[in-house]
């Protein structure tokens, strides 16, 4: 009986010990950071700023597509250059947190090139659209979610047509993309944070802030 008992307990402590030692673990490894926004509120410009202030915490994951190389790419860091066939194949296959079709192009996020991140001990960061958001959302990734937004679509149409860049008809599928991304982006809980980028200085503090729990896991586990 007494044999029995300890034979028991025994099992018991390696069993929690292996529970809090993969506790632990999860408490020290850094979340992916899901971050997403309508062309014009500023999304790049933040995570350039958080990408320079931290070189070595953050990590793009880089996704794949089926559209041609721009002039000055490169297959593997700009972006996974591939077929719509082999692609397919890794949809099909569950190789794919999320995917979606821009103007006849596939684009997607490949569980490798997010673990690939994870792996240099880096936080991912996935930049997708809403469509992106909600497929994530299906999955057990469990990163953080975040939205950055312009104060109104007023001021995000200004800002397009700031730029010059846009045709009428391509500003104005931008502007109803924009439209229903932030309606959607009301559903309650979709997001950890929202982010209204009225000026870059604040809107970047904050989400400096948001970010601070998991750049401070990679800092410590650099310097131990």
């Amino acid at each position: 009986m007494h044999r029995a008992f300890v034979r028991r307990f025994l099992v018991g402590c390696s069993s929690l010990r292996g529970s809090l030692n993969y506790i632990r673990k999860a408490m020290t490894v850094p979340r992916p950071v899901v971050i997403t926004g309508p062309s014009g509120a500023g999304k790049s410009t933040l995570l350039k700023i958080l990408m320079e202030e931290y070189k070595d915490v953050f990590g793009f994951s880089v996704s794949h597509t089926t559209r041609k190389p721009r002039h000055g790419e490169e297959d593997g860091k700009d972006y996974h250059f591939t077929t719509k066939e082999e692609m397919q194949k890794g949809i099909d296959q569950g190789e794919f947190i999320e995917h979606a079709v821009f103007s006849g192009n596939m684009y997607g996020t490949s569980k490798a090139a997010v673990q690939t991140v994870l792996a240099e001990n880096k936080i991912c960061i996935l930049d997708v659209d809403m469509q992106g958001v909600l497929s994530i959302k299906k999955t057990n990734l469990n990163p953080l979610y975040i939205s950055i937004q312009p104060p109104s679509l007023d001021v995000l149409e200004k800002r397009l047509r700031d730029r010059n860049t846009e045709s009428e008809e391509s500003l104005q599928k931008r502007l109803a993309a924009a439209r229903q991304d932030l309606e959607i982006s009301k559903e309650p809980g979709l997001f950890d944070v929202v982010i209204i980028n009225v000026d870059v200085r604040p809107a970047y503090n904050k989400l400096r802030d948001v970010l601070q729990v998991e750049i401070q896991k990679v800092q410590s586990s650099s310097n131990s």
